[in-house]
């Protein structure tokens, strides 16, 4: 603990950019003279944050500028991760669409609440994100893309709705219902609304009109976008018109450089929905300020999972590989920042814990992930030193990820869509990232990295158990890659 008058790495930070707001440093919960004059101003003076998830689909880490892209499609959230928190190295738990919904909104892994592929429904029972910010007073809405009701194209009924019971505009799976330039929602009397213009703005002035209309009453709201995810039916990205052509000539990822896919053909479309949504958030951010909240607001910018375009299997992720599990996550608001870079390896199941601990809410003892905040000041002794992913559908398959290495097994004779794990896996991937950040060389099998693979086997065999699953048995690799 630090000593009487020592300040911590946030407090230093602070101090330093502290001119650039106009604000005094002050301790977390504390308010400064601008947030008053803000919380008067609006008439929010609850003591309670508001929280806003901007939840992308499908969005690789290294779109953004603040991760290293050089296209510059994301100044919005590249101008609030050096006024909040960036978390470096983000990572899902699992990179299908409804099990890492799943596991954001009830902070455990998606075995252990039933949602282990897509086309399963959440059962009513668990509580999510939106059951815990209700029961601490918000007034909590849900907007966009649900995927957690298995209705489909189909309303989805109240019971199924997570606890978001005070604004619903939504679709369980928005591709199958929507198209880009055809934007459909329902609404909490299941009636179909047919919106108007690109479905990114669209969804963005439905949160725009909910934010404008808070009153006094804190609310929650989770915005949930399908873009950058490819549109199934037409089987292809669509950005907005004209921006397609913007990204004609597009950074390429390292990762994906020589090898087959159709990212050649994709990225300009890609990187079109990208920027859109980055200019969403903004417009976002200008209607918080508009309405006085923006002082008083946490927003959480992250995504369910990346997108390796067909390079490491048939589709688009569902793999261990960084480009399908590794996201961006991003937070701002009261008592976050400014320039903060958290560099532990922080899992999709660790936001939900992360939000409550941040607006002040109790982190229940049986999520599975645990509240980063306290890595803001510093390390922490007992932070997991890797993260924890389960894949589906493609593969019966488990990994951990460390600083370093990247460790995968899979389960040969079990079907992915029919079975949520199995009591034997076989060794199939092993990545030195220091070395070979971009995964070309597999070095499973290989006697020289037997000591290696032996450790980290023991360690994914913990993560295994203390995600609620038996311990299986691992079988080395049966040759070298």
């Amino acid at each position: 603990m630090p000593g009487a008058g020592k300040l911590t790495r946030r407090q230093v930070l602070q101090t330093a950019l502290a001119a650039d707001f106009g604000l005094a440093v002050c301790g977390r919960g504390a308010k400064t003279k601008r947030e008053e004059s803000v919380m008067a101003k609006s008439g929010r003076n609850s003591g309670k944050p508001n929280v806003l998830v901007f939840f992308t689909d499908q969005q690789r880490w290294d779109t953004a500028g603040c991760y290293g892209n050089p296209m510059g499609l994301t100044p919005n959230l590249d101008f609030w991760a050096k006024r909040g928190v960036l978390f470096r190295h983000a990572f899902t738990c699992q990179p299908v669409c409804a099990p890492a919904r799943a596991s954001l909104q009830t902070g455990k892994y998606a075995t252990a609440v039933g949602v282990w592929r897509n086309g399963l429904a959440l059962n009513p029972a668990e509580k999510t994100l939106a059951h815990h910010f209700k029961a601490a007073g918000y007034r909590v809405g849900y907007i966009g893309k649900w995927h957690l009701a298995n209705t489909g194209n189909k309303p989805v009924p109240k019971e199924l709705r997570g606890g978001y019971t005070d604004l619903w505009e939504a679709a369980d799976v928005l591709e199958h219902l929507s198209h880009p330039y055809a934007p459909k929602l329902y609404d909490s009397e299941n009636r179909l609304m047919e919106l108007s213009g690109y479905r990114v703005d669209a969804l963005t002035e439905r949160a725009v009109s909910f934010i404008s209309s808070s009153g006094r009453e804190p609310f929650f709201l989770f915005l949930s976008f399908l873009e950058p995810h490819f549109q199934n039916d037409m089987n292809a990205y669509v950005a907005p018109n004209g921006y397609a052509e913007r990204f004609s000539n597009p950074w390429v990822p390292p990762d994906l450089l020589g090898k087959p896919g159709d990212w050649y053909k994709s990225l300009p479309d890609y990187y079109g929905c990208v920027a859109r949504l980055d200019e969403c958030l903004g417009r976002i951010m200008q209607c918080l300020e508009e309405t006085g909240a923006a002082d008083n607001t946490i927003v959480l910018f992250t995504s369910d999972h990346g997108c390796h375009f067909r390079t490491r299997n048939s589709e688009y992720k569902r793999s261990c590989h960084e480009a399908s599990i590794r996201i961006p996550a991003v937070m701002w608001g009261p008592g976050l920042g400014p320039r903060v870079v958290v560099d532990e390896l922080v899992s999709l199941v660790d936001l939900t814990a992360t939000l409550l601990d941040a607006a002040g809410l109790e982190v229940p003892g049986d999520m599975h992930g645990r509240s980063a905040l306290p890595l803001l000041s510093g390390p922490v002794e007992d932070w997991p030193e890797e993260v924890f992913v389960q894949i589906s559908e493609a593969e019966v398959g488990r990994a951990i990820r460390t600083e370093r290495w990247k460790y995968a097994v899979f389960a040969p004779d079990k079907d992915g869509w029919r079975d949520p794990n199995s009591d034997v896996y076989v060794e199939r991937y092993l990545y030195d990232l220091f070395a070979d950040p971009y995964e070309q060389v597999n070095l499973v099998g290989r006697p020289e990295y037997r000591k290696v693979a032996d450790e980290l086997r023991e360690r994914l065999l913990k993560r295994i158990q203390q995600a609620g699953e038996s311990p299986p048995r691992i079988e080395p690799a049966r040759y070298p890659a």
